[in-house]
């Protein structure tokens, strides 16, 4: 008889599961709407993009200390405290009536936000059965893209028709909810080891965050400027579907639809040698939108490609991680992966932000091709650091 294998859907994995798909549902309704609440209180149109870059820089620089943080003292209690938090900060922003309070919300509801993000990642290790990392972390990663699908749609629609602050109250007393519900979580070890505050990342975790660091430089600008090369070049509905937001709808379904594929095929005994694959296909997907000709349908098939294999990056370093940094450091671990990727999305937002915005006043809308190229060419430097971390496994 064949031994059972174990199962994932324990109810930790649920109550993880459904923590993280709400924690991005959450954040991808603030995200399109702060900025508009932002113009309603008079900022211009160039100020309302800065509550993402000083959120950004919150969630970065505070991974290095939530991190370490739940390492000391325990990531249940991390996971249960930083949700209450969460819920005071979206709740917050519904009773601010001067942008610039805003602005000063936004650097800890980072912070915040880290401390969520790298406590739950580290509690999930603890979750998942040995021999099924890689399978649990792929059914993990559906929840991070299917708050985003669903966030924005919803957000918009509840800002046009109940306001801002509804959508910050409702989102708080779910966050309350969730936080009373974290509590059912493993519970925390009463010994642990004893370690400061600030704790630098192990050099073991270089390789890892620096191929993170190099796949979020690509990624960076693909959530804004994708949908303004989409209205610049005046893309048609299809089947009566608005089309401005394509690149970013077709790359959740490319990511759902590989972690899919992956869960049915499996990934064999050793997941991570299949990270340079995956890179190659984001590094394609970027190039496609940076040479193949049209508009729609140039976003859709780019973005199909893009996002399958963007989604197993994560999940692939994710279960490099958990299999070489000892449980009682994973939160400064996942805090380090955290810093890397942010950090990245936030230079590479800015680099071919740059390259667009002074592109578009000599060459016009082709700037943005160019744009897609310097990302093609950002996302292409984390295959040599993939192919040097598998090197270093054997």
């Amino acid at each position: 008889m064949p031994q059972s294998r174990p199962t994932l859907f324990t109810p930790a994995f649920t109550l993880l599961f459904g923590l993280t798909f709400l924690t991005f549902f959450a954040a991808f309704q603030l995200f399109p709407t702060v900025p508009l609440r932002l113009l309603e209180l008079g900022a211009s149109v160039e100020e309302s993009g800065r509550f993402m870059s000083v959120f950004t820089a919150g969630s970065a620089i505070g991974a290095l200390l939530t991190g370490p943080l739940g390492d000391r003292v325990g990531q249940r209690r991390m996971v249960v405290v930083t949700a209450f938090l969460f819920a005071a900060c979206v709740g917050s922003y519904g009773f601010i009536q001067h942008r610039t309070w805003i602005y000063v919300l936004a650097l800890p509801h980072g912070v915040v936000w880290s401390g969520l993000l790298t406590a739950t990642m580290a509690t999930l290790g603890s979750v998942l059965p040995d021999d099924r990392r890689a399978d649990g972390l792929t059914l993990y990663g559906l929840a991070s893209p299917g708050g985003v699908i669903f966030g924005p749609m919803i957000g918009l629609a509840e800002f046009h028709h109940w306001g801002f602050a509804s959508i910050t109250w409702i989102l708080a007393a779910l966050f309350v909810v969730l936080a009373i519900l974290a509590f059912s979580l493993p519970k925390d070890r009463h010994e642990r080891e004893r370690r400061s505050v600030f704790q630098m990342p192990e050099r073991k975790m270089i390789r890892p965050c620096s191929v993170l660091f190099a796949t979020a430089l690509g990624y960076g600008a693909l959530g804004t400027y994708t949908a303004q090369e989409a209205l610049k070049l005046d893309f048609q509905p299809f089947l009566g579907l608005p089309t401005t937001a394509a690149f970013l709808t077709c790359m959740a379904l490319g990511m759902v639809g590989m972690r899919i594929i992956m869960s049915r095929i499996g990934f064999g005994s050793d997941p991570v040698r299949l990270l340079p694959n995956m890179l190659w296909g984001a590094f394609l997907g970027l190039v496609l939108l940076a040479l193949f000709p049209g508009g729609a349908i140039r976003h859709a098939l780019s973005a199909l490609v893009y996002g399958a294999g963007y989604s197993m990056v994560h999940t692939l370093v994710s279960t490099h991680v958990l299999e070489v940094i000892h449980p009682e450091r994973r939160g400064a671990a996942f805090g380090a992966t955290l810093f890397s990727f942010d950090s990245g999305i936030g230079l590479g937002s800015y680099m071919i932000g740059m390259v667009i915005g002074h592109g578009e006043r000599a060459w016009g809308v082709v700037a943005y091709r160019a744009g897609w190229a310097v990302a093609a060419v950002a996302a292409g430097l984390a295959l040599p650091l993939a192919y040097r971390l598998i090197r270093a496994r054997k």
